[in-house]
């Protein structure tokens, strides 16, 4: 593993003196290094992006659904985590529905409550909670930043990924004890 550090700082410092499209080419080499560290096939990688659009599309092209819920889709190896609010159980259900008939879903966690939409403050501070606990990931010799999804819901984070389970505890205790963090919901796969 460290030796691709050094092959990507390498590859980074030698894009650095090529000049013009350095930053493009950076971004590039910074994206292909996070899919390279990425337990998933780049085909699931691509599925996973192509379920999270498709939910999106279908959700918000329901004119009740749009202008009612605030929904939040994330796909990790086909394994849909679905979270947000839906003013009645009948709209959720619609949710998870639409999501289930997904081609290439193979299971949806349904953490949608019942209420009404959550407000910008609330989801700041979602944000907030989640690049905490991603930048604690990150600098954690025994947790993987780059095997792990953080997704934060009203104090609630989520942590999704295909890790060891040394991995999957070292992540669980990051985010337990990160301040803002209710509780934590592991959606783990395990490698070992």
């Amino acid at each position: 593993m460290v030796t691709n550090y050094y092959k990507l700082l390498l590859l980074i410092l030698v894009t650095l003196q090529l000049g013009g499209c350095a930053a493009v080419a950076v971004t590039g080499v910074a994206a292909g290094a996070a899919v390279a560290a990425d337990r998933r096939t780049t085909g699931t990688v691509i599925e996973d992006q192509a379920i999270e659009l498709k939910a999106s599309e279908l959700i918000y092209a329901d004119d009740e659904l749009h202008d009612n819920t605030h929904i939040n889709v994330t796909s990790y190896n086909t394994i849909v985590l679905v979270t947000g609010e839906a003013p009645s159980d009948e709209m959720r259900q619609r949710i998870i529905e639409i999501v289930r008939n997904i081609e290439k879903v193979s299971s949806v966690h349904n953490e949608i409550t019942i209420a009404a939409p959550s407000s910008f403050m609330s989801r700041s501070s979602d944000s907030v909670i989640t690049s905490k606990v991603k930048a604690q990931l990150a600098t954690s010799r025994t947790a993987s930043a780059m095997a792990t999804k953080v997704v934060t819901e009203k104090g609630v984070v989520f942590l999704m990924g295909l890790v060891t389970r040394q991995q999957g505890e070292r992540a669980t205790e990051i985010a337990r004890t990160t301040g803002g963090v209710q509780r934590v919901v592991r959606l783990f796969q395990y490698v070992d």
